[in-house]
C-alpha cells in the first residue's frame, strides 16, 4: 500500500462497499478488495503484469477485473525551461470501452472463463507529468508522473460470452479486422486486437482469407 498510486487508491475508495475487506491474503497474492466470494483486482495498466495472478486465480475463486479508461484527461505540466509557469490542457484524445483491446492481448484466454470477469470504468483523469529531456525523445521529452481520478461517468461489466461478443456491431456476417474497424470507428490496430482476443477466448473463429485479410464469423469451432 506504500507503493500506491493516486489512481488506484481512488479507484479502490470509489468502488468500495460496506463489509469489504482490502488488502486480503488469497493463495499466496494479496487482492485489493474481497466482496464476499468475489475478489476484486483493480489494474489501471499492463495486464501482462498480472497475467498469472489472474490465471491462478480462477481456478477456485470468482475475480472481476477492474480497469479505468480517460474518455476526458486534462494533462498538468511544468514549463519544460523550468520558468514556474504550470499549464493545465484538456487532451484531444478521447478512451472508450473497445481501448482495453490494448491490455487483453496479455490475458485474452481468461474472457471465456466461467471465474471471469471484467469491469471498465470510464473515468474523467487528471495527469501530471514532468520533463525529461532527450532520454524521453518517444514523448518529446514528457512522461507521466501520476494518474488522479476526477469522476468515474460510466462503467459497462463484461461477464459472459454475450457481453463480449455485443462489442462486434453484426455478428451475422463475416468480418474481418479492416470491417469492425470501419463499422465501428476505430484504428486498425486496435480492431486486430479485438479479433484477436476474442478468437484467442474462442469466441470467433477464423474463416479463411478474404484477399490478404483473415475472416471471422461469431462461434467456436
Amino acid at each position: 500500500m506504500l507503493n500506491e498510486k493516486p489512481l488506484h487508491a481512488s479507484l479502490k475508495a470509489w468502488y468500495a462497499q460496506p463489509g469489504d475487506r482490502f488488502e486480503v491474503p488469497v493463495d499466496g497474492f494479496v487482492i485489493d478488495i474481497v466482496r464476499d466470494n468475489v475478489l476484486l483486482e483493480i489494474q489501471t495498466r499492463h495486464f501482462g503484469a498480472i497475467k498469472s495472478k489472474l490465471a491462478t486465480l480462477v481456478c477456485s475463486h470468482r475475480v472481476r477485473l477492474i480497469y479505468p479508461i480517460a474518455c476526458e484527461k486534462w494533462i498538468v505540466q511544468p514549463s519544460a525551461n523550468g520558468n514556474g509557469f504550470v499549464t493545465r490542457r484538456k487532451s484531444p484524445k478521447r478512451g472508450r470501452v473497445e481501448d482495453l483491446f490494448r491490455e487483453l492481448v496479455g490475458i485474452p484466454r481468461l474472457l471465456s472463463h466461467q471465474n471471469f470477469s471484467l469491469e471498465v470504468l470510464l473515468t474523467r483523469e487528471e495527469e501530471t507529468r514532468r520533463f525529461e529531456g532527450r532520454r524521453r525523445w518517444r514523448t518529446r521529452g514528457w512522461v507521466t508522473e501520476e494518474r488522479r481520478l476526477l469522476e468515474v461517468v460510466d462503467r459497462k461489466v463484461f461477464e459472459t460470452p454475450e457481453s463480449w461478443l455485443a462489442l462486434l456491431p453484426d455478428r451475422r456476417e463475416p468480418f474481418t479486422s479492416r470491417d469492425l474497424a470501419d463499422a465501428i470507428g476505430i484504428r486498425l490496430d486496435l480492431a486486430q486486437k479485438m479479433t484477436y482476443s476474442l478468437r484467442e477466448a474462442g469466441l470467433v473463429q477464423s474463416l479463411g482469407k478474404r484477399g490478404r485479410a483473415t475472416l471471422y464469423e461469431v462461434g467456436a469451432k
